[in-house]
C-alpha cells in the first residue's frame, strides 16, 4: 500500500521531468508540494535535530521545515528555495514568528550553496534531484552530518534507517530515509 500512496503522490507533482525554469535558465528538482506537519516533525526527530545545531532544508518550500526546527528544536534553520514567492512567503512568515535570528531562507540555486556547516539536511525533492545533489553533499558534509530524505532514497548511499509512516493525518503514507555521514 505504501508503494501505491508514494506513486499517487508523485503523479500529483506537475511533472516528474525537470522542468527548465524559464527566467533564469535553473531546473526545478521537485514542484511545490507541501510536506505534512506530522511528517515534518518525524524528519526532525529522525533526523536527531539537537538545539544549537545548523539544519537545511533543501526545496524549503514555505518554510514550515525550517521553522519548526527553529521553534520546536531550537536549531539555526535555514532554507534554500528558488521560488520567489515562496521564498517572501517563508521569510514573512519567519519574521512574523520573531524566528530571523534562528531562521532565513536562500533565494538561489540549491546545487551551487555551501553545506559544510551542516548537521542535519532534509529533502524532499524527485530521484532525480536527489542524484544531483549526491555528489554536493559528499564533497561537502562533515563527518557525522545526517540527511534525512522523504520518499525518494539516495540510491548511491545505504540508509542507516528507514521509518514508514502508514497515515500522515490526510490519509496518505510516506517513507523516509536516514543518511549519515
Amino acid at each position: 500500500m505504501r508503494t501505491l500512496s508514494t506513486l499517487a503522490a508523485a503523479l500529483c507533482l506537475p511533472a516528474l521531468l525537470l522542468v527548465r525554469a524559464q527566467n533564469a535558465g535553473i531546473e526545478k528538482l521537485a514542484q511545490y508540494y507541501p510536506t505534512p506537519l506530522t511528517v515534518v516533525d518525524k524528519m526532525l526527530q529522525l533526523g536527531g535535530l539537537k538545539a544549537g545545531e545548523t539544519m537545511f532544508d533543501l526545496g524549503s518550500g514555505d518554510g514550515r521545515i525550517v521553522i519548526l526546527a527553529a521553534q520546536k528544536y531550537k536549531a539555526k534553520g535555514i532554507g534554500v528555495e528558488f521560488d520567489d514567492s515562496l521564498v517572501r512567503q517563508s521569510m514573512e512568515r519567519i519574521k512574523t514568528l520573531g524566528l530571523s535570528s534562528t531562521a532565513s531562507i536562500i533565494h538561489g540555486d540549491l546545487l551551487k550553496q555551501n553545506y559544510e556547516s551542516a548537521d542535519l539536511i532534509t529533502v524532499y525533492l524527485l530521484p532525480v534531484g536527489n542524484e544531483l545533489v549526491t555528489p554536493i553533499l559528499d564533497r561537502q558534509l562533515k563527518k557525522g552530518a545526517r540527511v534525512v530524505a522523504h520518499d525518494f532514497e539516495f540510491t548511491a548511499w545505504r540508509a542507516t534507517r528507514v521509518v514508514d509512516i502508514e497515515d500522515d493525518g490526510e490519509g496518505r503514507s510516506h517513507r523516509l530515509y536516514l543518511y549519515q555521514r
